[in-house]
């Protein structure tokens, strides 16, 4: 099941953009001025409708049972597993972001709740007993059977509109955390070392640099 290099290649901005739209809006913004306390979370220096969203979300409380969490941990390790580049998606805390998005973006709430129960049921239906205590190969057999919505059997179709969501949320952690940047190698704006003009330029030029400049330049090690 190591689907990490083809989630790579999925354009989770499709689904990224719309998670991260909000954050990347530049409205007018008012310095906030209200005292904070030192050594707790609300010092961190927020913006007032921040600061709004999180009391939001902190009074919503956790949309999933522990049961359900238990099974959105297990499905998300399936779609990004642990290998030798990096961690799995619950390393990369996945299921807290996905109890995160469907606090904020209800509309995945019923989706996921009902994708849930019916993977349970099914799996019920199969091999007698949820989804978490089955087996890693019943496991794999199960997900198997949601994952690829062109060779899926109809009866499979609301389990595959389920998996399907679940693996663009789980990309999206994914490959938005700090494990999963680390992943794809991505450095983000560095500072560029530059060593001046390279000597074969400035010689068809008829340039050149003074002594005074060579020694009061920085030179990076180009090995």
């Amino acid at each position: 099941m190591d689907r990490r290099k083809s989630l790579k290649t999925i354009a989770i901005g499709t689904f990224g953009a719309g998670v991260l739209a909000e954050a990347c809006k530049t409205e007018p913004k008012k310095a906030d001025t209200t005292p904070v306390a030192a050594n707790t979370t609300d010092a961190i220096n927020r913006m007032p409708e921040e600061k709004l969203a999180q009391e939001k979300f902190d009074s919503a409380g956790k949309f999933f049972t522990d049961a359900e969490m238990a099974t959105i941990t297990v499905l998300c390790d399936i779609i990004i597993p642990k290998d030798d580049v990096s961690g799995s998606a619950s390393d990369a805390k996945v299921p807290e972001f996905i109890q995160y998005i469907v606090n904020e973006m209800t509309e995945h709430q019923t989706p996921l709740k009902g994708g849930l129960r019916w993977l349970d049921l099914k799996c019920i239906n199969l091999y007698g007993k949820a989804f978490v205590d089955c087996t890693q190969a019943q496991q794999i057999e199960m997900v198997d059977q949601i994952a690829y919505p062109k060779k899926a059997k109809p009866e499979m179709a609301q389990g595959v509109a389920f998996f399907t969501l679940l693996r663009d949320l789980t990309a999206t952690g994914f490959y938005t955390s700090e494990i999963g940047t680390a992943d794809v190698g991505y450095m983000g704006n560095k500072p560029n070392q530059w060593n001046g003009v390279p000597d074969d330029v400035l010689k068809q030029y008829g340039l050149s640099y003074s002594e005074k400049e060579l020694k009061e330049c920085v030179n990076y090690d180009k090995a």
